[in-house]
């Protein structure tokens, strides 16, 4: 298969498999009342068919992007939504709660594993420097599932019942799943390994981002090679330097890196995530309990152990490369900050638009439609910004629009004008996905090919722990204040200053835009004069 026609279909892949996922959650919440009274379900009961799938998918995405990184992101994706297709299916004729319960359990099992092959085969498939356009397009499919998914499950949920919203996603989970199995990647010619050499990359054009280092004198290469690497540390993990000896034969471009696994970093993770996500899930309902308390001592604990192991592991589950890169963690920075104010400025306008301003749910829908139009609107628009501006500028000034929208929203009452909560809105939308295409274009670039689907799993990771965490806390401020108009006031502030946080880490994103790396000379190039470093970028 040609190169071009393979990076369609990953193109195709990731973002039709991203706006599956996304529609199956907002249907779901708009058929959860129906399904509880014509099942006879309690709250809880229903309330578990989303935190069951909530913590499938967060305590395996790590574990599954590193799945991807070793067997190939095509086969992954190919068995996350066929599994998540089936599940669906499965759904529709599921007899009871308890049924539907287990089922989304699996789902979330399939849903890990779809969801970073989903970024791993953009960043196999594009160099860096064309990256931020295919996960715009991502994003903006995300956008527009979200926005069209509760539309699509009301109308369905009203004509044929609730059953009918989970048959959506399996004719094009099965189309995709079906078309990613056909695919094979392209050979790559032979030749040595860029990697083989320090500052090449892992796949040849498909390199780490531009900057210090790019072009390889020949001299450092042959010394490189002549003697043992040295290793360099960076945020207390080892970082091995990149040489080794030259590979021959063809190879797929983006092709499984080696590797073992690492079972016990995955399950520590995994605890790790399940206890987060389990404890702000039950803090606002429950309250601060000894079960919730627990809960946190365990995060905090599994957590520590999970860096401790990590930090001494001969293949560790995180790889160094990964999690010792700053950009890369401010990147993550910025979408836990980003998405947790988001989603649950979401949440609390709800509440605002319904019980301060009596709107019903259609018209608050409509009201806070904008925001979703924005959002659309802004993913294409922000490639042009991060090679305008950078990943830096973009983050930061996207971080504020966020905040600037969310403290617009704090305001709502009934005496405020139609235009003040359109504007926080447009802001809300437009902020958030300019900073997701921005931070999730660094986080994806900045990690090796080779381990690409590692870093789309802490993406997504982040993705779904922040709306997690946005949530709680707004729960929390709601709850503790005397009336319901100074409650979502003082939670949407908090947002607000969380979504300004999020402009802090956002500094550390780089200063200049991703280029393609200059290619690295053969050890058969006769020797001659080394060329020039170039000058590394101001705050780079």
């Amino acid at each position: 298969m040609s190169g071009r026609l393979h990076r369609g279909v990953a193109l195709t892949g990731s973002v039709a498999g991203a706006a599956v996922v996304a529609l199956d959650g907002t249907v779901l919440t708009v058929v959860q009342p129906v399904l509880q009274r014509d099942l006879g379900a309690g709250f809880a009961q229903v309330q578990w068919a989303s935190t069951g799938y909530l913590i499938a998918v967060a305590s395996l995405l790590v574990l599954a992007g590193r799945l991807g990184d070793r067997h190939g992101h095509e086969k992954l994706f190919a068995v996350g939504i066929l599994g998540f297709g089936a599940a669906s299916a499965g759904i529709a004729v599921a007899p009871g709660i308890g049924w539907i319960v287990g089922l989304r359990v699996v789902q979330g099992v399939f849903g890990a594993l779809l969801q970073p092959a989903t970024l791993g085969m953009l960043r196999a498939s594009f160099p860096p420097d064309r990256l931020a356009v295919p996960i715009a397009l991502r994003t903006s499919a995300i956008g527009l599932a979200a926005a069209a998914g509760p539309l699509a499950g009301g109308v369905l949920a009203t004509h044929f019942g609730w059953r009918a919203v989970f048959v959506l996603n399996v004719v094009p989970a099965t189309v995709l799943g079906v078309l990613a199995l056909a695919v094979r990647p392209p050979a790559a010619p032979a030749g040595p390994s860029p990697a083989a050499v320090p500052g090449g990359t892992a796949a040849a054009g498909h390199g780490g981002h531009g900057g210090p280092g790019s072009a390889v004198p020949v001299f450092r290469a042959r010394r490189a090679r002549s003697g043992p690497a040295p290793v360099r540390r960076r945020s207390g993990f080892r970082l091995p330097a990149r040489t080794g000896a030259p590979e021959s034969g063809a190879r797929p471009a983006g092709a499984p890196a080696p590797g073992r696994l690492d079972p016990g970093g995955a399950l520590l993770l995994a605890v790790a995530l399940v206890c987060c996500v389990h404890t702000l899930v039950a803090v606002p309902g429950d309250g601060v309990t000894w079960a919730t308390a627990a809960g946190s001592a365990l995060t905090v604990l599994a957590g520590a152990a999970f860096v401790r192991r990590e930090r001494r592991a001969p293949h560790p589950l995180v790889p160094p490369a990964v999690i010792g890169s700053r950009p890369v963690a401010a990147a993550l920075a910025v979408l836990v900050c980003a998405s947790a104010s988001m989603l649950g400025a979401l949440f609390v306008a709800m509440y605002v638009l319904q019980d301060v301003l009596g709107q019903d749910p259609l018209s608050g829908s409509l009201t806070a439609l904008p925001g979703a139009a924005a959002m659309i609107l802004a993913a294409p628009l922000a490639p042009v910004l991060l090679r305008r501006q950078g990943a830096r500028r973009t983050g930061v000034a996207a971080s504020l629009a966020l905040a600037a929208g969310v403290a617009l929203l704090s305001g709502l009452g009934p005496a405020t004008p139609w235009w003040h909560g359109g504007t926080g809105f447009v802001l809300l939308g437009a902020g958030f996905g300019t900073v997701m295409v921005a931070a999730t274009a660094v986080a994806v670039r900045e990690a090796p090919p080779e381990h690409a689907g590692v870093a789309g799993g802490l993406q997504q990771t982040a993705m779904n722990i922040g709306p997690t965490a946005g949530i709680a806390a707004a729960t929390a401020v709601m709850a503790a204040s005397p009336g319901v108009a100074a409650g979502t006031g003082r939670a949407l502030l908090l947002l607000a200053c969380l979504a300004a946080l999020g402009a802090l880490p956002a500094l550390r994103l780089p200063a200049s835009r991703p280029s393609a790396r200059t290619p690295v000379p053969s050890p058969d190039t006769p020797p001659g004069p080394a060329p020039a470093r170039p000058a590394p970028p101001p705050g780079g």
